[in-house]
């Protein structure tokens, strides 16, 4: 298994998975796909493990702000840190 930290590596497998060996290509076919509790279960995944900016990468703002209320169970020690940042921009009329 080849983890690697180039967002850009379709073929290989993001060190936020380590424990989860999906590639990156799967994983973004994963979170566009049909299956609603696997892709709030890895949208967790991601906010919490990866950095933000990887994060926001690869799962809309727009679609984080919406499914916020399903994501926080699974957010772990990130909690708050989304909880503050989706709060400011509330505050800012970034998102609804």
């Amino acid at each position: 298994m080849l983890l690697t930290n180039d967002m850009t590596e379709g073929s290989k497998v993001p060190y936020f998975l380590w424990d989860e060996p999906l590639t990156l290509d799967e994983l973004r076919r994963r979170l566009a796909g049909d299956d609603a509790e696997e892709r709030v279960r890895l949208a967790a995944k991601v906010m919490r493990e990866a950095r933000f900016d990887e994060a926001v990468g690869l799962i809309p703002v727009a679609e984080i702000v919406a499914s916020f209320p399903r994501l926080r169970r699974n957010l772990g020690r990130r909690l708050a840190f989304w909880d503050f940042l989706i709060a400011e921009w509330r505050s800012l009329g970034l998102v609804p």
